[in-house]
């Protein structure tokens, strides 16, 4: 479902710059990655959905570009993530961009039901932690602004 990726840039193509990872279009705006992420078929807040495991490029994509934890991880002896295994198109970035989730619920019967976007974790269980939320349900957005 490569569709939202296509179409946020689309909505923001003059904020910035496109960029293309996995074979999909994302944006660039001022220093900040624009990443689209559906978490529910059904309107339930960010902070309160089941969020399934990130891995692969996800995965890397939030561990390199996201916050620094915000609590420090038990130390298991996993060893830490080795550069070489980190994926490819992430070198294409520039140094210092920073992601930003556009979390959003969508199914469809209903369309979308929820937008929200911030910041995201990795927790060592491979689970999203979303912080920073703004929430707005797409009644709430004035298309005008």
């Amino acid at each position: 479902m490569a569709v939202q990726y296509e179409e946020l840039a689309a909505g923001i193509s003059g904020l910035g710059e496109a960029v293309r990872l996995q074979g999909r279009t994302l944006m660039l705006v001022r220093g900040h990655l624009i990443y689209p992420l559906r978490y529910a078929k059904r309107d339930v807040p960010v902070t309160a959905a089941r969020l399934r495991r990130a891995t692969g490029f996800r995965a890397d994509l939030i561990c390199r570009h996201g916050p620094p934890p915000r609590q420090q991880a038990f130390d298991l002896d996993w060893g830490e993530l080795d550069a070489s295994e980190v994926h490819p198109d992430l070198e294409l970035l520039p140094e210092g961009v920073q992601l930003v989730l556009v979390a959003y619920t969508c199914s469809m019967e209903k369309g979308v039901m929820r937008i929200e976007w911030g910041s995201a974790e990795l927790r060592r269980e491979d689970r999203y932690l979303i912080g920073t939320v703004t929430s707005r349900c797409p009644s709430q957005i004035d298309p005008e602004r």
